[in-house]
């Protein structure tokens, strides 16, 4: 069976987290998924990767894991996922705290996407160099896990750099919530294979117009790096709406595909969300 999720930019015009939960869980979602931008500089060295103007949800969404932490709290199986977590611009120390409390809070339930942003301004606000950004965030990573894992941790690299120290609580999920690297291929895919548990990819470079056609050349990528990749599980993110397609993932062992809802309330954000829930009826029959 294909899982299926649902991602929306909360703001205070879209719906309430806690309202969308539990639509997404009493239609048989899997999960519910919220973005990140801590802010958005008025300068653009880098052009929007959707192309034209950013859109106004950008500058306005909220902090995912206030968000995510309120869906959880209204449902009782959905999983919670950031889509993904900008870890290059974050304190690694606060944020290995911040994804095992919510953890913690929602007994096991959160998915923690990460990726490294497309936005130079915003990266350089935070400290990092754009040309930075990867190294940063495979650091960030590598000490959260020390973090999650080990009773006294530490971690010495070139972003990130603390001797022995302690702190609680450690997750649920164990070792940890699963990593799932967001990203354009091959890049994200080599970072997904080096320490990741899942991988979403995007087929904008590498000549490939469909995720589905570049997933047998990630598993070869695993397999050769050593990495067993059954172990990493794929995320489609917007997928089309397109039964075909969704049984070509199945085979190719897809583990969820996570649909985009605008940032609306109820009144215009529910009869998409029927549609998506009604196909995936079909798609998973």
């Amino acid at each position: 069976m294909l899982k299926s999720g649902v991602s929306m930019f909360f703001t205070d015009y879209s719906m309430a987290p806690g309202e969308l939960g539990q639509a997404l869980e009493s239609r048989g979602f899997e999960s519910v998924w919220a973005p990140e931008h801590s802010h958005i500089p008025l300068t653009r060295k880098s052009p929007f990767p959707g192309g034209g103007d950013l859109p106004k949800k950008y500058y306005d969404t909220m902090d995912p894991f206030i968000t995510l932490t309120a869906a959880a709290m209204a449902t009782k199986t959905l999983m919670v996922g950031t889509g993904v977590c900008l870890v290059a611009q974050r304190d690694p120390i606060q944020t290995a705290k911040l994804v095992a409390s919510i953890d913690q809070i929602s007994g096991g339930r959160f998915l923690f996407g990460i990726g490294n942003g497309w936005n130079q301004d915003e990266l350089e606000d935070h400290g990092i160099k754009f040309t930075d950004r990867h190294k940063a965030a495979r650091e960030r990573v590598e000490a959260m896990k020390e973090i999650w894992t080990k009773s006294k941790a530490e971690y010495h690299g070139e972003f990130v750099n603390f001797d022995p120290m302690m702190t609680w609580p450690k997750p649920v999920q164990q070792p940890h919530p699963p990593v799932i690297v967001g990203g354009a291929f091959p890049y994200s895919a080599r970072r997904a294979i080096r320490y990741g548990n899942g991988w979403i990819p995007q087929a904008a470079r590498g000549g490939y117009k469909e995720i589905a056609d570049l997933i047998p050349e990630f598993r070869k990528m695993a397999t050769e790096a050593g990495r067993n990749p059954d172990e990493i599980a794929i995320t489609v993110w917007f997928p089309k709406r397109d039964l075909d397609l969704m049984k070509r993932y199945v085979d190719l062992g897809v583990e969820r595909v996570v649909f985009n809802v605008e940032s609306e309330k109820a009144g215009k954000a529910m009869p998409v969300i029927d549609e998506i829930a009604e196909f995936m009826l079909k798609a998973n029959a």
